[in-house]
């Protein structure tokens, strides 16, 4: 196989090397056998349109240039454009030789209904829109969809990693993500929804084994924050352990993503998994079982960029901006390999990117953030 259809080991160290000289030790971390940045760009807010779309192809570029090699999207965010600007940026860094394929990292997820460059005007539109790109073509049956919005059947993940590969520009996806699996509980019982989790994975690993993808995971928002006993919680040892059914100790479930940042400390703080019959938090059942964790949401869609008490300042010196020190909160927590950050702009992505000049908060640093409450 081309190596240079994915990133690697060597190819990413390369990466981390040209930066030697440019950002702190600990920006550059080592998981799954690849060096990720600590922060990695996010790419799920903005207008559908040509501007946002600029602004992403620009941002893209320039985070490259600063030593960010960690891209995450999803193919509803934006009506695929979030997709289609990351491959068209990294098609250009590619061509003018400014980075090459190995070096960098792009996750994308499937779940959700996408549509195509723009929302649809009404529920018939919408309507409209799954019955010829699903339904008529044999993709999946309506009642596939959970809420009329989300599927994970492995005939509609195939068709949705066929096309984020297509607007991504990409032979391999490096990390493929089940978009938000616990909506499925909002119609069917933990039995069913662990049998469709199984089947989802016999696809993922047969995209694997295909060289379409190098792992994969899921990307969650409530799910593996949810206490133990809520309907929409998940057990991460319970999702590793059917990869382990499909796969053996050899599965390529090695990533998970969930929301954290100042607001939501949840992964860190609460006791909300099990670990070889222990209660543990997420971060420590990630680390138990071998799952690599990003975190989305670093700065909170932008309202933790402003207004944050002085505690929070006198913890994370050297810092010139709330949304740096925010990013510095999630990049230094133990277990956490990339915060995601979103950036559409110029200004953020140089701003956000400051902070890879520092290394990481020390544990008494960061642990003083929270004895003060």
């Amino acid at each position: 196989m081309n190596q240079l259809r994915k990133a690697t080991a060597e190819g990413t160290a390369n990466c981390k090397g040209r930066f030697a000289n440019a950002v702190a030790d600990g920006h550059f971390r080592q998981s799954q056998g690849l060096w990720m940045s600590s922060i990695g760009l996010g790419s799920y807010l903005g207008n559908p349109d040509e501007r946002t779309d600029e602004a992403y192809r620009n941002a893209v570029i320039r985070a490259v240039e600063l030593g960010c090699n960690v891209f995450d999207t999803a193919a509803n965010y934006r009506f695929q454009r979030s997709e289609r600007c990351i491959g068209d940026a990294l098609a250009e860094l590619f061509s003018q030789g400014k980075a090459s394929r190995d070096e960098i990292i792009v996750a994308t997820k499937g779940g959700y209904i996408p549509f195509d460059t723009v929302a649809p005007r009404n529920r018939q539109e919408a309507m409209d829109y799954l019955e010829e790109t699903f339904v008529k073509p044999g993709v999946c049956a309506r009642e596939d969809f959970v809420d009329g919005s989300h599927c994970m059947t492995p005939r509609y993940l195939e068709h949705q990693l066929n096309q984020s590969q297509r607007n991504l520009k990409l032979e391999c996806i490096d990390v493929y993500y089940i978009h938000n699996p616990e909506s499925q509980f909002a119609e069917v019982s933990r039995e069913e929804f662990y049998k469709r989790l199984r089947a989802a994975f016999e696809f993922l690993e047969s995209a694997v084994e295909a060289g379409k993808i190098s792992v994969y995971g899921a990307a969650t928002w409530n799910g593996y924050r949810a206490p133990s006993n809520s309907p929409k919680a998940l057990s991460l040892e319970h999702v590793v352990s059917t990869a382990r059914e499909v796969a053996g100790d050899g599965h390529h479930f090695r990533v998970a993503q969930l929301p954290f940042n100042l607001a939501m400390v949840e992964a860190f703080t609460n006791v909300n998994q099990t670990l070889n019959g222990e209660s543990v938090t997420f971060l420590e059942a990630a680390a138990g079982l071998g799952i690599t964790v990003m975190s989305s949401a670093s700065i909170l869609q932008s309202r933790l960029s402003s207004g944050l008490p002085p505690t929070v300042g006198e913890a994370f010196p050297g810092l010139r901006s709330d949304a740096q020190r925010a990013i510095q909160f999630t990049r230094s927590t133990p277990g956490i390999e990339v915060a995601l950050v979103g950036m559409s702009n110029l200004a953020h992505v140089e701003e956000n990117l400051e902070v890879a000049k520092l290394p990481p908060a020390s544990m008494e640093e960061y642990l003083k953030l929270f004895s003060r409450g």
